[in-house]
């Protein structure tokens, strides 16, 4: 996902509108569809058709967790709970990672599917933030035909 202003706005407005929504609909999850996974067109049609049954059929949490794995393989459900009327949900990198070592994209909602849309909204954003990451430190490639061996066998 390539930087745009107009588009983390309309990704910010997007999140909003989960947040706010009070039952996740086929034209919200399709909002999310064309905004926010941008791996789902080039994706084939098996995985697309498996989605768009799921929607048509109401499977709401099986559609999330199905855009999840579809748009962001290398994120993964690191938890979900039920506290105090909220479902909260992390999605995680590294889920075999201690917590702090991690990086990690919570959200919550009275609503499961809608809770892991908004955390699916947050780790595109962490993708597209660490695509747009300058390293600090130049890369340095190595000069063919010298190699230097510095163990000490002795």
């Amino acid at each position: 996902m390539l930087f745009d202003p107009k588009s983390e706005q309309y990704l910010g407005r997007l999140e909003a509108r989960l947040r706010r929504a009070q039952a996740p609909t086929p034209e919200l999850i399709s909002d999310v569809i064309a905004e926010a996974c941008v791996c789902f067109a080039a994706r084939g049609g098996a995985a697309k058709l498996r989605i768009h049954r799921l929607i048509e059929s109401g499977a709401w949490t099986d559609a999330a967790l199905a855009l999840l794995e579809l748009e962001l393989p290398q994120w993964k459900l690191r938890r979900i709970v039920y506290e105090d009327g909220e479902w909260h949900c992390a999605l995680s990198r590294h889920p075999q990672l201690p917590l702090e070592l991690d990086e990690v994209a919570e959200a919550s909602h009275e609503i499961l599917p809608l809770a892991l849309l908004v955390a699916l909204l947050q780790a595109s954003r962490d993708v597209a933030a660490g695509a747009r990451r300058v390293t600090a430190v130049p890369r340095v490639d190595l000069a063919p035909g010298y190699a230097v061996c510095c163990d000490n066998f002795a």
